[in-house]
């Protein structure tokens, strides 16, 4: 076999990199130490509605905005100067223009390369329509949102006002009356609570709007951006590439389903929606259904192990209740710890109550984030860049109070974390006795 001369090898590898740039889904434009256009490939062409001949040797400013346009050869003279990059590795949102004057945001990233020693710089283009159409739709039902939490929190301030007005006047008239007196009070006290209230909500919704503005954007722009790479992957042999794209939106939209779920969780146990249903189940054999349904959504690498194993624990209490309560501690632990993590499930007997201890060595809870830990919306600082609503343990806390439990736990960061639930054995008993 004769070997490939070199200059076969370089014109190889220039039509495949020249392959690569003309078929790029994302807009590539290469241009010189002055602002040049040297290569412009198809995409770019297309975003921006000029033809190739059209911007070969043109200025590149006039793809942007007046504004920006105006500072880009500065931009380039002052960094061949003293090598400080403002834009080069770093990227950033730019207005851009297209032929017909009309302005669109994309994201810009520039890199700088060298060819015969020449200084050239090449700018990838992502076209940010879509995803801003979204934001402002968050944004617009985030302010909507915020006028009604206004307005509700304002006639309810009018109604406390005049209410309490109205009880001054009524003590006024009935001091003698001892007993109305302490009623009038009372009632009071409870207008007061209900402001208070009301004003807790008012900050919970914003919190809720910020998360949710948050958990859902990065979501949606997943499922946008695969939406439109799959429009690009049109013939048979990009099944491949259409599937990993496919999985991607139906991870995400899970991901969304859970966020979903966790507010319809809250939701109903607020309202008193959910009702306790006391009945005779086997303990372990609730535990070992629910570890068996965990362990198709735990990483590939981790172990769930329960101890002690085939053995029989009677209980009367609600099981549905108490499945709910193990679902969101084994999820949490199989969320928080490593991809080669083992999980603990143990269970223990207590007296009148049954413990069950959930055990990670997964990232832990920071000591100073560990008296928040159940309230609503919160997440731990270290917890920050793993997808969640700060809801779970809420709700646990939620069910526990329902059965008449109570929840403990121990974290060391980076060393381990166990939750101790414990539940009564015979919750009709536990009923009656208090």
């Amino acid at each position: 076999m004769n070997d490939i001369k070199p200059s076969s090898l370089e014109n190889q590898n220039v039509s495949i990199l020249n392959s690569i740039f003309n078929s790029a889904v994302e807009g590539m434009i290469i241009i010189n130490d002055c602002g040049k256009i040297q290569k412009v490939n198809p995409a770019a062409c297309t975003l921006f509605q000029y033809k190739e001949e059209e911007l070969m040797g043109e200025n590149v400013a006039i793809l942007m905005s007046p504004e920006i346009g105006e500072k880009h050869d500065t931009y380039i003279h002052n960094y061949l100067k003293n090598r400080i990059p403002r834009i080069i590795g770093v990227g950033r949102e730019v207005i851009g223009v297209k032929k017909d004057k009309t302005s669109f945001p994309f994201w810009l990233s520039v890199n700088e390369i060298i060819i015969d020693e020449k200084i050239y710089f090449t700018g990838f283009i992502h076209d940010l329509t879509q995803v801003k159409i979204v934001e402002n739709k968050l944004l617009q039902l985030n302010d909507e949102l915020e006028t009604k939490v206004t307005e509700r929190t304002y006639r309810l301030e009018d109604v406390v006002n005049r209410l309490l007005a109205t009880n001054s006047k009524l003590s006024e008239e009935i001091q003698s009356r001892k007993a109305v007196q302490e009623k009038l009070k009372n009632r009071e006290e409870e207008l007061k609570n209900a402001l208070t209230k009301e004003k807790e909500l008012g900050e919970l919704k914003s919190r809720f709007v910020s998360m949710t503005s948050h958990e859902f954007r990065t979501p949606l722009a997943t499922i946008l951006s695969s939406v439109n790479l799959i429009q690009k992957y049109e013939t048979t042999e990009q099944q491949e590439k259409r599937d990993k794209h496919i999985n991607k939106i139906k991870s995400t939209v899970g991901h969304l389903v859970s966020i979903l779920n966790d507010f319809l969780s809250m939701n109903k146990l607020e309202e008193g929606i959910i009702k306790v249903c006391v009945e005779e189940f086997d303990l372990m054999e609730l535990i070992q259904e629910t570890v068996e349904e965990m362990r198709t959504i735990k990483k590939p690498k981790q172990m769930i192990i329960i101890e002690p194993e085939n053995f029989t624990i009677l209980m009367n209490n609600d099981q549905r209740v108490l499945k709910n309560i193990l679902i969101n501690l084994i999820t949490n632990s199989i969320k928080y710890s490593k991809e080669t993590g083992h999980i603990f499930c143990r269970v223990k007997d207590s007296g009148e109550d049954q413990c069950i201890e959930i055990e990670d060595n997964g990232i832990g809870i920071p000591p100073e984030d560990q008296v928040y830990l159940f309230e609503r919306f919160f997440r731990a600082a270290n917890a920050m860049n793993i997808e969640g609503t700060g809801l779970g343990l809420h709700i646990v806390k939620k069910y526990l109070e329902m059965i008449r439990g109570k929840i403990e736990f121990e974290s060391v960061p980076h060393v381990r974390t166990m939750f101790k639930v414990y539940i009564p054995k015979d919750l009709n008993s536990t009923k009656i006795s208090k």
